[in-house]
This record gives C-alpha cells, sequence and structure tokens, in this order.
C-alpha cells in the first residue's frame, strides 16, 4: 500500500522536471531561429519570409518567461512538500525523497539560464 504522499512527491517531481525540460527546449529554440534568421538574411531571402521567421522567433521568445514562472512555481510546490512531508523520509532511504531532492538541484540550474 503506497502512501498517497509519496505519489504526491513523484507527481510534483515530474512536473518540475517536464517544466525545466520545456524551458530549456524554447530556449534552444529560439537560438536556433535566430541563426536561421540570420542566414536568410545574408542569403538575401524574401523580406516577408524574414519577417514571419522573427514573428516566430518572438512567439518562441514569449514563451520562456512562461516556463520560468512555472518552473519557480513547480519547485516552491516540490520543497514546501517535502519539508512538510519530511516524516516520509526520516531513514533517508526513500527513493522518492532522493529523486526529488535531485530534481529540486537541477530545478535551480534550470532556474539560472535565461
Amino acid at each position: 500500500m503506497s502512501d498517497p504522499r509519496i505519489k504526491q512527491i513523484k507527481i510534483k517531481t515530474g512536473v518540475l522536471k517536464r517544466v525545466g525540460k520545456e524551458k530549456l527546449s524554447y530556449r534552444k529554440e529560439a537560438d536556433q531561429q535566430k541563426v536561421k534568421i540570420e542566414k536568410m538574411k545574408a542569403d538575401g531571402k524574401d523580406e516577408h519570409d524574414i519577417r514571419k521567421m522573427g514573428e516566430v522567433l518572438q512567439e518562441t521568445l514569449m514563451m520562456i518567461p512562461d516556463c520560468h514562472r512555472r518552473l519557480v512555481a513547480a519547485h516552491g510546490e516540490l520543497t514546501t512538500m517535502l519539508e512538510t512531508e519530511a516524516d516520509l523520509n526520516a531513514d533517508g532511504e526513500c527513493e522518492e525523497f532522493i529523486a526529488a531532492e535531485a530534481q529540486l538541484k537541477e530545478g535551480e540550474e534550470q532556474m539560472k539560464v535565461e
């Protein structure tokens, strides 16, 4: 019989992991689009195509702050949950707690990325 609190920790750990990956993915996509736009300008492509790619880039860049906000919220929720449910990890060997703490550290690194 699994404790429902453990299940919630697993869920919140997964949310933090997913949102962190999403933020990094948008950052990577934006960088790729910038390079593509510069290449299009250098190759003398149609101004309309370049402008459309610029719009796509702007949409991607608008997603990064949203992902960052969700990352901070997920990090805070998981941190709070681990503090309030510390009794579940009394022996220090609860796999879910170890995974959650590792994900918190990774989330902190992802929050530093602009």
